[in-house]
């Protein structure tokens, strides 16, 4: 409790107080163009494309300086692959459970990475606790 009553004691400077506060940038990032006091200009200005442009363009994917942003394409015209990038694959506890010898190339190769992986994990937790 004495504690508490001589922390409420202490009366710390307004200015002291911001001062600790103040998140800082870059030297240019920070300062305020003249005459700028942060009118409607600083808010981010409303997209100006049409739904069309949108619909048919990846807009924002142009790394180039000057280059324009690549259009969309057909589904049949990206590999098959592509397609599957986003597929849930088998858990190493899922695929202890299979058969190894019947397990496609791409699932043995994943078992073989995600086994190495639980067993230097569980090597190193056992040299961390000696």
């Amino acid at each position: 409790m004495n504690h508490i009553r001589s922390l409420t004691s202490v009366k710390v400077a307004k200015e002291a107080v911001q001062y600790v506060g103040q998140r800082t940038f870059s030297a240019g990032a920070g300062k305020a163009k003249k005459g700028s006091k942060g009118t409607a200009s600083d808010a981010p200005k409303a997209s100006t494309l049409s739904e069309e442009v949108k619909s048919t363009t990846v807009v924002g994917a142009n790394i180039l300086k000057d280059g324009a942003d690549p259009k969309l394409l057909p589904d049949s015209e990206y590999p098959d692959w592509l397609w599957h990038l986003l597929d849930k694959r088998p858990a190493l506890s899922e695929l202890r459970r299979k058969n190894v010898e019947t397990l496609p190339y791409e699932d043995l190769k994943r078992f073989v990475k995600l086994d190495n992986r639980a067993r230097i994990k569980e090597n190193n937790s056992v040299k961390a606790k000696n």
